[in-house]
């Protein structure tokens, strides 16, 4: 889809910690739609990365949106970014901030810098800790779960910066009350849908149009590969129990061999990898399955079961910030034989799913509105741009971060390119 720039006045530049696919993943999705809302608003947009360019990624130029190839630690980045000269510049998760933070603050010191934080990576890193330490899902959010290195890096990143973009209300919430973050430094950037129409609902497979049971999520996201894991050695043989014909058919981009070694027709559990279309494998399965045990953000797996029709067995983690006080369009439950009993439940009764369906869509449209949080962010980013020097001068805490930042990471980095220009030097002997 090409963006509808108007006339653009400003320079964007993004820093991708990847190159963004769609297709792939659900922060691919959401960083399309962050390029939409800043071309709309009539800002030429620059993407660039250090990650090596992928297969399945945007194709960026078509949209009219420059791609430049960027590396780690080297002084060339100066240079590219002094010239480039953009108004607004975009990190890509706390990682690319304190990679090329320092430089952008040195080189364009006026420009806006936002951080896209995607999800709290600390959040669901220290989820994930736990899980592997106790065995239990979703613990108790406290100082002594989140208070971690990790933690210190990506909130630093946070308060350097002079807006984050934060995917979830309760992200939001944490930041706020246990990291003391001040909330005119965040704005709220949950996933940006197309309302389902009244007619689109009806376009649907029916319930009897649809069969067997299905999963999706890139591999190379732990939290998915986790899930494929549970459905396989818990919740899978419960469902296929009572339901000794069904299906379940796992999607997703980039599966690794100890994936596709899961495969077996016998049990019905299908690894098919790859979805050259989400939505017509989503359409065509009667309940989706997303037993996610850790994690952070939104889930994109579950916004798009909504949006085509199909309800969804999660957990309290993939429901997170989803539903609000809304009824939610299948069931939660952190326990597999609940999940699964569910799931049969749900597979074997058309009134039970077709109000689970009615649930899932109106969750879609009341959350997530495209037109709404579009119009919220474009204000936001305006409104820190009018004022962004007494925006600066009110977070005392952010400079302070910046200028120690500029003597340690910047350091660091040219002893590191320092480092790399004497190695190539001696390869080219």
């Amino acid at each position: 889809m090409v963006l509808d720039v108007i006339a653009p006045s400003k320079k964007l530049l993004i820093i991708g910690y990847v190159w963004p696919e769609p297709n792939s993943s659900a922060a691919g999705v959401h960083m399309q739609t962050l390029m939409e809302v800043f071309g709309n608003m009539g800002w030429h947009i620059t993407f660039s990365s250090p990650a090596a360019l992928s297969e399945h990624m945007l194709p960026l130029q078509a949209m009219g949106i420059d791609q430049a190839e960027i590396k780690l630690n080297c002084d060339s980045f100066d240079d590219f970014v002094r010239e480039l000269d953009p108004a607004a510049v975009v990190f890509d998760r706390y990682m690319m901030e304190e990679q090329f933070g320092w430089r952008v603050s040195e080189q364009c010191p006026s420009a806006l810098r936002i951080l896209e934080t995607c999800d709290l990576a600390c959040l669901r890193d220290a989820r994930q800790q736990y899980f592997k330490k106790h065995q239990r899902i979703n613990p108790e959010i406290s100082q002594s779960l989140l208070f971690t290195e990790m933690a210190q890096r990506e909130i630093a990143a946070i308060h350097r910066c002079d807006l984050s973009l934060v995917i979830s209300e309760i992200e939001m919430g944490i930041l706020c009350d246990l990291f003391r973050v001040d909330p005119s430094l965040l704005t709220y950037f949950p996933f940006l849908l197309e309302p389902v129409s009244s007619e689109t609902k009806e376009k649907q497979p029916s319930f009897e149009a649809r069969q067997h049971f299905i999963s999706i999520g890139n591999f190379r996201h732990a939290p998915n590969w986790d899930a494929v894991r549970f459905l396989k050695e818990n919740i899978w043989p419960l469902i296929r129990k009572q339901l000794p014909k069904a299906e379940l058919h796992i999607y997703g981009a980039y599966p690794p061999p100890k994936a596709t070694a899961l495969h077996n027709p016998k049990q019905g559990f299908l690894v098919k990898g790859w979805a050259n279309s989400s939505s017509e494998v989503m359409r065509s399965a009667r309940v989706n399955l997303a037993p996610v045990r850790f994690g952070a953000g939104l889930k994109g797996k579950l916004a798009d079961a909504m949006s085509y029709g199909t309800p969804s067995i999660t957990t309290s983690i993939g429901a997170e910030a989803m539903h609000a006080e809304l009824p939610w369009g299948g069931t939660i439950s952190d326990d597999a034989q609940t999940m699964a009993d569910a799931a049969v439940a749900l597979y074997n009764n058309p009134d039970q799913w077709l109000k689970q369906q009615a649930q899932g869509f109106a969750v879609h449209n009341q959350r997530f509105n495209k037109a709404t949080h579009a119009t919220a962010l474009r204000c936001a980013i305006e409104s820190t741009l009018a004022n962004l020097a007494q925006h600066r001068l009110n977070n005392f805490t952010g400079a302070m971060l910046q200028h120690h930042s500029l003597k340690s990471t910047k350091y660091m980095s040219q002893w590191i390119a320092e480092k790399n220009k004497s190695q190539n030097k001696g390869q080219n002997k």
